[in-house]
């Protein structure tokens, strides 16, 4: 029987192979990739995925899982690590299976060149350019979850965000999203409205690229991102790329005159990677147990870098200085709180990757109900305009002045990567709800920031969060590190304790 597991195991690591090298084009496609190679990179990522799809769906996965399934010294005990292996590999296998190969081709091939029109879209400002590839990618998408089928009681999106987080519900999800939108838009009127903002001027400094990526290097190898099996380069929107053990790839952008935006996008992709680097791919490649158990867990370890720690008054205390020799004069002179209170700036912003923490949520809540939407077919892909900047004027106070800046902004629908973005949102109250836990194991956490010291924090994580891969579903994980089911109110206590003394409130 240990050799009709080790065999499954092998199977896994086989498919997951050929995954790692349709990563590799696509983290290509998104940064080195010249754009007349678009249409051969359709074809590759086309054929990649069938060959990718016929290895997860090997009839000879059924054989040996049934055989697995049947062994007690395997499975009898629920919680073993080979046990929850084993029920994630069934999952995985069911759903694979349910999608015909010519379907996986598809998506793959539409999905490299959405990418391409949305990024010449996006750069022209011209939504109507995109909008056939978002009709296209939006009906392989609806034919993929109904091949998947929409859970007892829930609805067709609901396969979809199953993809990302696995047992999240649409309906759920509203019924927290809803009145937590409605506590962060009295938040943010009142700091608005009643409140004196921290100066901005620091925000204002232009800063050449190269030495905001020097910058960003630098804090990533602080924190403990490994640059001997990682690197960073840039892209139109960052992303984080596990390509395979030893390899993971971050990306971020830079804009001279807002050198914060390429930190917080460094320190957000960073969290990725650390989560990539921390889980055990290395003897679990291709396995449940070696890969991420969600994206909401994986938004967590990505904001809470980004926010909770790079967004504290202790980390500026640590990274003033640096930011002083690294970026130059021109922040140097500028003090701890004024650092600290520029970057914890409210502003109705347009771009959600841009935002601050109070309307962050907003953003994503807005795209929730877009995409919903959408495949529900309440929404026509024509009308995404109109109905973004309607629903955006009503959210923020404030009129979209175009589609680059509204419906354009995100690569994700290119992609059809639809169900992906209540994940943002569930990373925040994932993330706020293990800051609690943290800081109580970690009481000193906070000196250690000042002084420059991740490695305990880091090591809180990798032990707990990132070394179980997939053992734990996403709100068994949250359960069992935090005492207690996902809640609104860690993330909104910490974003009103933080910011009303900022505001003079």
């Amino acid at each position: 029987m240990t050799t009709a597991y080790q065999h499954l195991r092998e199977l896994h690591r086989d498919a997951a192979l050929v995954k790692s090298v349709g990563a590799l084009l696509a983290w290509d496609q998104e940064t080195y990739m010249p754009a007349g190679g678009a249409a051969i990179r359709a074809e590759q990522s086309a054929t990649l995925a069938t060959i990718a799809h016929a290895k997860a769906t090997d009839p000879r996965i059924a054989d040996l899982l049934d055989e697995c399934e049947g062994h007690s010294p395997l499975v009898g005990d629920r919680n073993s690590p080979e046990a929850r292996n084993l029920h994630e590999m069934r999952r995985d296998y069911d759903r694979a299976t349910r999608l015909p190969a010519t379907l996986v081709a598809e998506l793959a091939r539409v999905g490299s060149q959405s990418q391409q029109a949305w990024k010449d879209a996006r750069e022209r400002s011209d939504f109507e350019a995109f909008r056939p590839w978002l009709e296209k990618t939006l009906e392989l998408t609806r034919e993929k979850a109904r091949c998947w089928g929409a859970p007892e009681g829930g609805e067709l999106y609901d396969a979809l965000i199953e993809e990302y987080e696995p047992g999240a519900r649409a309906a759920e999800i509203e019924r927290v999203f809803t009145p937590l939108g409605e506590r962060l838009s009295s938040l943010v009127a009142e700091l608005l409205d009643r409140g004196t903002p921290p100066n901005d001027a620091p925000l204002k400094i232009e800063i050449p690229a190269e030495r905001q990526h020097a910058f960003g290097l630098r804090v990533l190898e602080s924190i403990g991102f490994d640059l001997r099996t990682g690197r960073l380069d840039t892209t139109t929107h960052p992303f984080c790329e596990g390509v395979a053990p030893g390899d993971t790839r971050l990306t971020t952008r830079y804009r001279e005159s807002s050198w914060t935006d390429a930190l917080f996008g460094t320190l957000h992709e960073g969290g990725h990677g650390l989560y990539e680097q921390g889980v055990p791919k290395g003897e679990n490649f291709g396995e449940p147990l070696g890969e991420a158990v969600s994206l909401g867990i994986h938004e967590s370890q990505s904001r809470l870098w980004e926010n909770l720690v790079g967004r504290s008054r202790e980390f500026w205390q640590w990274a003033q200085p640096i930011a002083a020799k690294t970026l130059g004069d021109e922040v140097g002179r500028f003090s701890v709180d004024e650092l600290y209170g520029a970057v914890n700036l409210v502003r109705r912003s347009f771009i959600r990757v841009e935002a601050d923490e109070a309307t962050y949520n907003l953003h994503v809540m807005l795209r929730f109900e877009i995409e919903r939407s959408l495949v529900r077919g309440d929404l026509s892909p024509a009308d995404v305009p109109s109905a973004w900047n309607a629903r955006f004027e009503e959210l923020f106070k404030v009129p979209v002045p175009d589609d680059k800046r509204g419906c354009l902004q995100d690569v994700h629908w290119s992609f059809g990567l639809i169900g992906y973005f209540p994940t943002y949102t569930l990373g925040n109250l994932n993330s706020a709800q293990l800051w609690e836990r943290i800081t109580a194991d970690l009481p000193d956490l906070s000196q250690m920031i000042a002084r420059g010291e991740f490695a305990p924090l880091l090591g809180w994580l990798r032990e707990r969060v990132h070394a179980p891969g997939r053992r734990w579903t996403p709100p068994e994980l949250i359960e069992r590190l935090t005492g207690r089911p996902l809640s609104a109110d860690p993330l909104f206590d910490y974003l009103s304790t933080k910011l009303r003394p900022l505001y003079g409130l």
